[in-house]
């Protein structure tokens, strides 16, 4: 596996388990920004399952189990790609990097997975 997608592949697992333990202790800006995009409170313990699932699944990928890691970043890619729509139709634009920022990273990882 080429150096850039294993640096791609653990910058996008570290982001999102930072994301996960923001979403289970309900850090105030996670919180936050799920309201303002009309994100119900109880959603995020299944969504830092989702992230964390991920994660987990780019780890199993560059562990040796291709197939799994680009099902998680597929994964990964359609839920940051919701993200993006949920800002759009809430018209929240000003903390729309974020979820760009994240769904770039796990499109890259798709991007990557699958060429290598």
């Amino acid at each position: 596996m080429p150096a850039v997608t294993a640096i791609v592949i653990s910058i996008t697992v570290v982001m999102n388990l930072a994301i996960v333990i923001g979403d289970i202790v309900r850090a105030e800006f996670v919180v936050a920004n799920s309201r303002e995009v009309g994100v119900a409170d109880e959603w995020l313990p299944a969504l830092a399952l989702l992230k964390g699932a991920g994660a987990a699944g780019l780890v199993i990928g560059i562990a040796g189990v291709p197939l799994v890691g680009i099902l998680a970043a597929s994964g990964l890619t359609l839920f940051y790609l919701s993200a993006l729509i949920a800002h759009v139709r809430a018209r929240v634009f000003h903390s729309i990097a974020f979820p760009a920022l994240f769904f770039a990273f796990a499109l890259g990882s798709l991007v990557l997975l699958l060429v290598s």
